[in-house]
């Protein structure tokens, strides 16, 4: 059995901040959605000691508790977890968010709509330790399956140059350059055809280069002051500056390929790296190799008010993961889908406080020595 990790240290439910006035419905209906994905399917275990089969428990007993009240949903968590914070003090543990942009498209392109999302190409195969050959950048999760072997795949600047023109992976046009990359960022994109339909596209896979942020960029060369930076005071910039622009943009090496997504319901946000539904508010981006997917997160951010108008202190549950999410009290949170939603998520990065809750037969092994 994994052992918890040290910085995990168990508290109780009155050592979480606003645990009383929280609404833990919305975050009982997003733990059930995981729970009714695990009837069938499993998640990876985190190296925090989470195990999936310790999630077990909970995830069989929401299946059959249906439509709690607040007082029923905060009773269920408390009965199956117990809070441990997550490191102490000193931690440098903190939160920004992500949403999902909904951008004017068109399925065919024209002089208006063309900028395109690609789907995944046949060449890109997965890196994984058996397949990994020499000298190829350990960080790359992805290259290209050339005659010769296996090399790393164009990047962001090559592909957007053309590279993979005419090999029919278009899914659909934009007219925004800066709206696209911004989908890329985030990972996601509801797409509002001329029909006015609606076609969703998310996360299919990624040309292998690491992420560079070009926040981080922007701040270490004097473009914008660091306690200024977020996703508006970006966008601005590249606004402001079209001659300058796509130099920036192809210092993210990183491309991510789409693939479309079934709209099932429109007001739920996309199919996430959890393969549930992301809920606005509830959802968090965690680090996957430390946590594991459907965990329950306490996240208290006192000075972040940007849900609500309050202090953030919420239960949230790990269904994401992103590239820049490292270490065990770092997390992303789901503002929703829109413009709306994109406001919220682009003035996120607060200090917060982590409470990871952790299965209570869990817990009370590693007290008995289980």
């Amino acid at each position: 059995m994994n052992r918890l990790a040290k910085s995990l240290r168990p508290l109780g439910f009155a050592d979480c901040p606003g645990w009383d006035r929280d609404n833990q419905t919305l975050a009982f209906s997003a733990f059930r959605r995981c729970a009714d994905y695990a009837v069938s399917n499993s998640y990876k275990s985190g190296s925090l000691g989470i195990s999936f089969d310790a999630l077990q428990p909970a995830f069989a007993a929401a299946r059959v508790l249906a439509d709690p009240d607040v007082r029923q949903a905060r009773a269920f968590f408390e009965k199956y977890f117990v809070p441990c914070r997550i490191g102490d003090e000193a931690t440098k543990a903190f939160v920004t968010g992500f949403y999902e942009p909904e951008i004017e498209a068109s399925l065919v392109s024209d002089a208006h709509f063309n900028v395109p999302f690609l789907a995944k190409p046949d060449d890109l195969v997965k890196i994984t330790q058996e397949n990994r050959p020499a000298g190829l950048d350990p960080s790359f999760a992805f290259a290209r399956q050339g005659a010769g072997g296996i090399v790393e795949y164009y990047d962001r600047r090559a592909i957007e140059q053309g590279s993979l023109a005419g090999r029919g992976l278009e899914l659909a046009f934009v007219a925004d350059r800066i709206d696209a990359f911004f989908a890329h960022v985030q990972g996601a994109a509801r797409l509002r055809l001329r029909d006015a339909s609606l076609m969703r596209i998310t996360y299919a896979a990624k040309s292998g280069h690491p992420f560079t942020g070009i926040g981080r960029i922007l701040v270490a060369e004097g473009e914008i002051a660091a306690d200024e930076i977020s996703m508006q005071s970006i966008r601005r910039w590249l606004r402001e500056n079209p001659d300058r622009a796509d130099a920036l943009i192809w210092r993210n090496r990183s491309y991510v390929f789409f693939r479309e997504a079934p709209v099932s319901d429109p007001a739920a946000g996309p199919v996430a790296a959890a393969k549930v539904p992301l809920t606005a508010g509830r959802s968090v981006a965690v680090d996957r190799l430390l946590h594991t997917f459907g965990t329950p997160i306490y996240v208290d951010a006192p000075t972040l008010a940007a849900f609500g108008n309050e202090p953030f202190s919420r239960l949230m549950i790990a269904q994401d993961t992103g590239t820049a999410i490292v270490g065990p009290a770092r997390g992303d949170l789901f503002a929703g889908s829109g413009d709306a939603a994109g406001e919220i998520a682009g003035g996120i990065r607060h200090r917060a406080d982590f409470y990871a809750l952790v299965p209570r037969a869990l817990v009370e092994g590693e007290l008995h020595g289980a």
